[in-house]
């Protein structure tokens, strides 16, 4: 690794005027390399919040962290009234990627963004070297239970919290609380950092509203099995125990026979990148270099 790199993350801006608006990013890694790897975040995050995980890998790889529609600084529309599908993440994937990439790249992501990163390799995406994806949400679509399971979601994120005097306020009211349970205090830092926005009377306010990560939740319109089944990259899959899971075991078992290689992180939930960075950096090494 070149010890010279430095390590912090440079903001980035691709309009897609086309899509209705742009996507923000975070960029790691050497100008002068071309793109390794794409990282997308999981529902309700933001591309900073994983800056502690992806920043060690600046002497290596160069990596672009998405914001995704609705989320962090990415200003493309995000009605949850008019919510335009899981697809649509997964396009604005590739109008970034015809924009800022001339090569092949990694496509990797967590959760939501894993599956949009899917979604779009499905799609024909010519510049996708490889697939590696942290909990993707994965479910076989005949099972039963699903809607039940993506509503209890979808009711939870309505309950957010949107507003609060300021970032330190809210970093005290999620810390070691819900989703926030398993993040560092860095962790915690960067993601109010970037999905906290001022309001105009001094007060900070979701970036990612809570009506938005609902209909994310309860809107889950795609086949992910015939997405896996489409990609002609290698996947990797890299997945919490079935308890603590959003790929249910059919889906591993459709994976594993897909010729996915599919990795279990013993101890992990569903957040498993915030809990084991080195296996994130260990995987993304491994499948760009």
């Amino acid at each position: 690794m070149d010890a010279t790199v430095d390590c912090q993350p440079r903001p980035r801006t691709f309009p897609l005027p086309d899509r209705g608006g742009a996507m923000a990013a975070l960029e790691f890694g050497p100008q002068a390399r071309p793109i390794d790897v794409v990282f997308s975040h999981a529902n309700g995050f933001n591309a900073r919040t994983y800056r502690t995980i992806l920043g060690p890998l600046a002497p290596s790889l160069r990596i672009l962290a998405l914001d995704l529609r609705g989320h962090g600084a990415t200003t493309l529309p995000a009605d949850p009234a008019h919510f335009p599908g899981w697809g649509a993440f997964a396009d604005d994937l590739a109008a970034v990627l015809d924009q800022a990439v001339a090569g092949p790249v990694v496509l990797a992501g967590h959760s939501l963004g894993a599956t949009a990163s899917l979604l779009c390799a499905a799609g024909g995406a010519q510049r996708v070297r490889g697939l590696v994806l942290f909990e993707p949400v994965m479910a076989d679509p005949q099972w039963v239970e699903i809607t039940s399971v993506r509503e209890a979601m979808a009711a939870t994120a309505r309950r957010r919290r949107e507003t609060f005097p300021d970032r330190a306020a809210a970093i005290e009211a999620y810390r070691g609380r819900g989703v926030f349970r398993s993040f560092s205090e860095a962790q915690l830092a960067d993601y109010a950092a970037a999905g906290l926005h001022e309001t105009a009377d001094g007060q900070v306010t979701l970036a990612c509203r809570a009506a938005w990560e609902a209909a994310i939740y309860a809107q889950q319109d795609y086949d992910p099995l015939a997405a896996l089944a489409a990609v002609r990259s290698p996947v990797r899959i890299l997945a919490s125990p079935e308890d603590a899971s959003s790929i249910d075991a059919h889906a591993r078992a459709f994976a594993q026979a897909a010729g996915a290689r599919l990795d279990v992180v013993a101890g992990s939930t569903h957040f498993l990148p915030l809990e084991r960075p080195d296996i994130v950096r260990e995987a993304l090494l491994e499948a760009a270099l």
